[in-house]
């Protein structure tokens, strides 16, 4: 099954490695993934889109106002040390996470 895997963040360019990085995990592993990446102004007009909702570490203070506007995905912060050292594949892992504890 495709998912659609959105990742907001401040627009900052490590965030385009990283979601590179995690579509070559994904491809990897066999997961049919679209993953994209989104400044945070455009959670209102992107989010619907999504299946997935993961937030950088630097704005990680909107998680609880995300979960509200989309109360029927699962949606997270990516875990501070991958994000540091752009590591696609434990992101793809903490989404394959997410998928199987529906969170």
């Amino acid at each position: 099954m495709k998912r659609n895997i959105i990742l907001f963040c401040a627009a900052g360019m490590s965030t385009s490695i990283l979601v590179s990085r995690m579509k070559e995990a994904a491809h990897e592993k066999g997961l049919d993934y679209d993953v994209d990446s989104y400044a945070i102004s455009e959670a209102d007009k992107k989010g619907p889109e999504a299946d997935i909702i993961l937030l950088g570490p630097q704005v990680r203070y909107f998680l609880e106002d995300i979960k509200k506007k989309f109360p029927d995905k699962p949606v997270e912060c990516v875990d501070m040390q991958a994000y540091g050292t752009l590591d696609g594949e434990k992101v793809i892992n903490q989404i394959i996470n997410m998928i199987e504890n529906k969170t």
